[in-house]
């Protein structure tokens, strides 16, 4: 009997051996603006992405693999999200959570694409990333522009009811872009679209432009960009005495829009990610990121939570760290994560995402619209 109990626990402990040698260490690259005038939506990335990391491990890894994030920074400049990706290929690292500005992602993708690196990005919108490409590795936790843009536009149609629109643009692959779908819907209900005009991110004075909407009597104007722009923009046209109502995209959802445009920011309609964080079911969550001083309050924290989860989750489904499997199970599989249930389509899209429109205020809060 002893030796029976012996040889059975000299198996177990083989087993248990056997099991945390197989265990590994899985690097996820955290990839973003951590400096430049966007970093601050890297910075939700980054708190949505280490949150989850943390508590995944905590709760044992993912499929018992311990997960290790790697902070890289492109500065949303589409030569730098290249460089960071080829040195993700030359560290080896098998995940990305990112890039987060659409502009780097898109060149970044193709290389992560090409050397199977799964890349999930919980804020790039623009459809180009997916539209027409034959992809397997890379994957979304938000939904593209073409789902965001008719959802503006159907609120200006339904709600707003402009008589002379402007659809301005900061020349950049995701602002140009929402600002095309905007303008595509609102011509197809037959609102006139007087100026549909690009401006050149970075100027700070675009007193031109306003000039233009004054002097065409425009009462609505739509702006595909980020907020820095934004800011200027509705702190311009108020000096000069335009009082059209402004809307944006998620891009210029950010306080800072507040601290640049001050009180002209009062009444900005934007339209954002549903607020997860108001979801009851994600009380222990928001609790999380609070434990470690971190806002869970923003468009892109809890997709970036939610890009690491199905990461792990499929890992865990798949038996694997391999990219291939991963990304196979990825396709395969619905997967629930604080944004509700992610269902992808053949190129890695989301099958379902909802925008709301929102109201901000001049104290940087915001109230869903009317």
């Amino acid at each position: 009997m002893l030796s029976r109990l012996s040889s059975i626990c000299f198996a177990v402990t083989c087993f248990a051996l056997s099991a945390a040698a197989h265990a590994e260490t899985v690097q996820i690259a955290i990839a973003g603006p951590m400096s430049g005038s966007v970093a601050q939506y890297g910075d939700m990335v980054k708190a949505g992405a280490l949150t989850a990391i943390e508590q995944i491990n905590a709760a044992g890894g993912a499929g018992g693999n311990k997960l290790e994030a790697v902070l890289l920074d492109d500065a949303c400049e589409p030569k730098q999200a290249v460089a960071v990706a080829n040195k993700v290929v030359s560290q080896h690292i098998k995940y990305v959570i990112g890039h987060v500005c659409s502009g780097s992602t898109i060149p970044a993708s193709d290389i992560y694409e090409n050397e199977g690196i799964v890349m999930v990005t919980p804020s790039a919108t623009a459809p180009q990333l997916t539209e027409g490409k034959k992809r397997h590795f890379i994957f979304r936790t938000i939904g593209r522009d073409d789902q965001q843009g008719p959802a503006a536009a159907q609120y200006i149609i339904g709600h707003v009811k402009p008589k002379k629109v402007a659809v301005l643009h900061d020349k950049q692959s995701y602002g140009q872009g929402i600002a095309t779908s905007v303008k595509k819907g609102l011509e197809a209900a037959k609102i006139p679209v007087m100026i549909f005009e690009g401006l050149n991110a970075g100027d700070s004075d675009y007193s031109a432009i306003v000039t233009k909407l004054k002097s065409q009597g425009v009462d609505f104007v739509y702006f595909g960009g980020y907020h820095p722009e934004m800011g200027l923009l509705l702190r311009q046209a108020r000096e000069q005495g335009v009082k059209a109502t402004f809307m944006g995209p998620e891009g210029v959802g950010n306080k800072d829009v507040t601290a640049i445009a001050g009180p002209a920011s009062e009444g900005m309609l934007v339209t954002l990610p549903a607020d997860f964080t108001a979801d009851p079911a994600n009380a222990a969550l928001v609790k999380a990121f609070a434990d470690k001083k971190r806002d869970a309050n923003g468009p892109f924290q809890m997709p970036a939570y939610a890009a690491v989860q199905v990461i792990a989750q499929a890992i865990t489904g798949s038996k694997s760290t391999d990219p291939a499997k991963v990304a196979a199970y990825l396709h395969q599989h619905t997967f629930s994560t604080p944004i509700g249930k992610v269902v992808y389509d053949a190129q890695g899209d989301l099958k379902s995402f909802k925008f709301v429109v929102y109201t901000w205020h001049k104290d940087a809060s915001k109230t869903a619209a009317n």
